[in-house]
């Protein structure tokens, strides 16, 4: 059962799991389920390991609720309340609306640790290859795994902290669904939520105010969606209406918008007329008539408004805070004042003057050539002249020498006293070779090419495992506590369990190719240094005791 100080937020009763009748518990921090004939949780999943939950359509004859984890499991929970299918529709709305409030909580924390892991796992290959030996065939768990390396794990997610903006038009991709009785479906997730509290922070002190205190999150999704707050054609909004506070604070934020001077110096659109080259060649503006329509001027001042608070979230998000500079008596205003005074151009105007580049108004820049500075042009004309004369040999000189070379040639007799034998020479050669009796030392040499490549890559892989283990062995010393005590003895019986399954494995697998050197020697040596040196602490603390 659960523990004692566990929070209950609900309990239901005739929910089936693979065809099991028994009970669902909603707690604080996980979802359990237990059948009926037990008195322990069969099914017990945490919220920050559920990824996403799904519901079955209203077409099925089944009233079913699926969990989907972030390792990809999935269960499915099948409500059969024998009160008929609107009971059954309710306990499982009633365990939807908890998830829908729970997971976003659960899942922040959960999501960025997992993608720095994921991130360090696809960045580098070795690493991603000792996970899935030690981690994978259960020698160590994951905890131990990512224990030592917490501190690049954090730098890294730090580093790649980026602010996701708001989307446009994610009011737009909320399409509704028709539930066949002349009604809607709106299906809405967490990422849509908050940026309609980001967009709207009216909406989001609503939100606050309403819920779970006086209404639930569905009836209150489902008011925003029927209110003339959500409606395009928003003229009039009745004092009933729960969001008209919300309508009268867009109005405020509208009337400030067009109150608020553009800071942009070089665009006036006050001045901004429309024109036209017809009579009077584009000398006397058109005078432009104001539309009429309503329910047309509400909807294009609704879709400025919007894009505004869209800029706005975005802006408060990406901001950074910078503390106020103090004005000593004036000093900074006065001084940019009279700058501006001088110019006769206010300063921010000036700045972007000097910023803007006109080509067809820039003078024509002219190439600039090095001039030749010659101090003796016959030189430079005619080249180089030999300072001497050069001595040549002629063609009878060449054929000359040639003849005579090969007249010593056939002359010469070699005098060889003191040379071995032939079949001397041939054995000596042969313990000089690699291999012989005289190149034992320099064996090692050659290992790389008499090694296949795939023997090199599980020989490196196995050493890499092995030399993660005896870290977390050694950075047991010295056991100045009961949890690096415990932690010994579960590293102890893990370097056995990996001589047992991988050491020895590779040991009778490079035996069939029947080398001269034991490749698996400086493993072995490292894994008896570390069961000499636990007997060695093992026998003292015995002798303590």
């Amino acid at each position: 059962m659960s523990k004692s100080s566990e929070e209950v937020l609900l309990i239901i009763k005739h929910v089936k799991h693979k065809k099991c009748e028994g009970t669902l518990y909603m707690m604080g921090e996980r979802l359990a389920w237990m059948q009926g004939a037990k008195d322990s949780f069969s099914v017990s999943h945490l919220y920050a390991d559920i990824k996403v939950q799904k519901i079955s359509p209203d077409t099925k004859d089944k009233v079913q609720l699926q969990v989907v984890m972030h390792d990809g499991s999935a269960n499915t929970l099948h409500f059969n309340n024998p009160r008929g299918r609107e009971a059954q529709v309710r306990d499982r709305e009633g365990v939807k609306e908890i998830l829908q409030q729970l997971l976003p909580k659960f899942r922040t924390k959960i999501n960025s640790e997992l993608e720095a892991k994921n991130r360090m796992l696809q960045e580098d290959p070795e690493l991603f290859q000792l996970y899935k030996d030690l981690v994978a065939s259960h020698v160590i768990t994951a905890d131990e795994f990512w224990a030592n390396r917490a501190g690049k794990q954090t730098s890294n997610s730090k580093n790649s902290l980026q602010e996701v903006g708001v989307s446009a038009a994610f009011l737009a991709d909320v399409k509704p669904q028709s539930d066949g009785c002349n009604g809607l479906k709106y299906n809405l997730t967490a990422d849509i939520i908050e940026s309609i509290f980001r967009t709207y922070p009216a909406v989001k002190l609503k939100h606050a105010e309403y819920v779970p205190d006086k209404m639930t999150e569905s009836e209150f999704w489902t008011r925003f969606f029927q209110s003339h707050y959500f409606h395009r054609d928003r003229l009039t909004t009745s004092s009933k209406d729960l969001f008209s506070e919300c309508a009268r604070t867009d109005e405020d934020d509208i009337q400030q918008e067009i109150n608020r001077n553009v800071t942009d110096p070089l665009v006036d659109l006050t001045r901004i007329t429309d024109s036209t080259l017809d009579e009077g060649y584009g000398n006397k503006g058109e005078e432009t008539k104001q539309s009429t329509n309503q329910v047309n001027l509400s909807m294009i001042r609704r879709f400025n408004h919007h894009s505004t608070m869209v800029l706005k979230a975005c802006d408060m998000a990406s901001k950074p805070s910078q503390p106020a500079v103090p004005l000593v008596n004036g000093q900074i205003e006065a001084s940019t004042s009279r700058s501006g005074l001088e110019s006769g151009e206010p300063p921010p105007k000036r700045v972007r003057i000097r910023e803007v580049q006109y080509e067809d108004l820039e003078a024509k820049s002219k190439n600039h050539t090095s001039s030749l500075k010659l101090k003796r042009m016959e030189r430079y004309l005619h080249g180089p002249t030999p300072i001497t004369t050069a001595q040549y040999n002629t063609s009878e000189d060449l054929i000359h020498a040639d003849q005579a070379l090969k007249q010593e040639i056939s002359e010469w007799s070699p005098n060889l006293t003191q040379v071995l034998s032939s079949s001397s020479a041939v054995s000596i050669l042969g313990e000089l070779s690699p291999g012989g009796a005289l190149m034992h030392g320099t064996s090692q040499q050659q290992l790389q090419q008499m090694i296949p490549e795939n023997i090199q890559q599980e020989l490196k892989q196995q050493y890499n495992a092995l030399c993660e283990l005896l870290r977390h062995f050694w950075s047991c010393f010295p056991t100045t506590s009961k949890f690096l005590e415990e932690k010994v003895m579960r590293m102890k019986t893990n370097l056995e369990r990996f001589q047992m399954a991988k050491l020895n494995a590779l040991k009778e697998k490079l035996s069939n190719y029947h080398y001269t050197v034991n490749l698996t020697s400086h493993m072995e040596h490292m894994l008896s240094a570390a069961y000499t040196k636990f007997n060695t602490w093992q026998n003292r603390r015995q002798g303590k005791r």
